[in-house]
């Protein structure tokens, strides 16, 4: 069974035209919609489309994470995830199925870069292309070009084993992330994408941004806590002890206190305190997770 799973949040004008088409290309078509002031779950319902209604608005990654758990319970053998906007051409969900279906990978992303980039305003291309490259890192092996790209093919095997917890927009890393850490496949395959004349993101794009990138230094603190977030905190925590020692030399010279000096050494050392007892802590969860997990 192949499913299609929409997030959607206020997307009235173009839902019913994403569900028709998506309804040509797969079994069943399931949309999340994430807390709509307007019509769209009503829009989606009629037209035959399994709802999941969240109260509230969630954000992009709670709503993506409820459509994986729906797909789970229909026992799906393949989930396609596309945004409601209409910028993605639904034709090409067969495309990035067949990689799947095909064993060629677990999991199929769609690159607008493959392709040329055609339509994507520069603005746009320079931000997506930032976040892959930080995305990306220094791994050579399954490094994408597209990392940003919701519109994404994923087989049985990666739909049940993906825990998903990131609630906004830097849940596309995360997933990626996770990918790679279970050792799932990825394949990239060229898609087109329409923006001219669609308001293509509910999200401000430097908001978007920030989203992916606090995420991205999330995952990565937490993947080596004490090495990237401990090394920091004890060079901050020095230098906060060097202010306070400058403090007391300034104060057996001239008798006073140095406001400025005194209060740099206040704030480094508590900012170095808490860090490192941060980093500490983390770590000490990680491991006792991982002990967990291989009990």
């Amino acid at each position: 069974m192949i499913v299609a799973g929409i997030p959607a949040y206020n997307e009235e004008k173009t839902i019913a035209q994403v569900i028709l088409n998506a309804q040509k290309q797969v079994d069943v078509v399931v949309v999340c919609d994430d807390g709509s002031q307007d019509m769209t779950a009503e829009i989606a319902q009629r037209l035959g489309a399994v709802v999941i209604r969240h109260d509230r608005n969630l954000g992009y990654g709670n709503a993506i994470q409820s459509l994986f758990e729906k797909a789970k319970a229909l026992n799906a053998d393949v989930l396609v995830t596309l945004d409601a906007d209409g910028q993605h051409n639904a034709k090409e969900i067969q495309t990035l199925v067949q990689s799947v279906v095909e064993g060629k990978a677990d999991v199929a992303i769609g690159s607008r870069f493959l392709n040329g980039a055609k339509g994507i305003p520069l603005y746009r291309r320079f931000g997506i292309k930032l976040l892959t490259k930080i995305t990306n890192g220094n791994k050579k092996e399954q490094s994408l070009t597209d990392a940003q790209c919701g519109f994404r093919v994923y087989n049985r095997r990666s739909i049940e084993s993906l825990d998903l917890r990131e609630p906004g927009m830097g849940i596309s890393v995360e997933i990626l992330k996770q990918v790679r850490d279970q050792g799932l496949t990825i394949a990239e395959v060229p898609v087109e994408t329409r923006y001219h004349g669609l308001d293509t993101s509910t999200h401000h794009p430097f908001r978007h941004g920030a989203s992916v990138l606090s995420t991205i230094i999330r995952l990565v603190v937490e993947e080596r806590p004490l090495v990237y977030l401990g090394l920091p905190s004890v060079f901050i925590l020095c230098a906060g002890i060097l202010f306070g020692l400058l403090t007391l030399q300034l104060y057996a010279i001239e008798h006073r206190i140095v406001t400025n000096v005194f209060l740099a050494s206040i704030t480094l050392t508590l900012l170095g305190t808490f860090s490192l007892f941060t980093a500490i802590t983390l770590f000490a969860i990680i491991r006792q997770r991982e002990r967990l997990e291989h009990r």
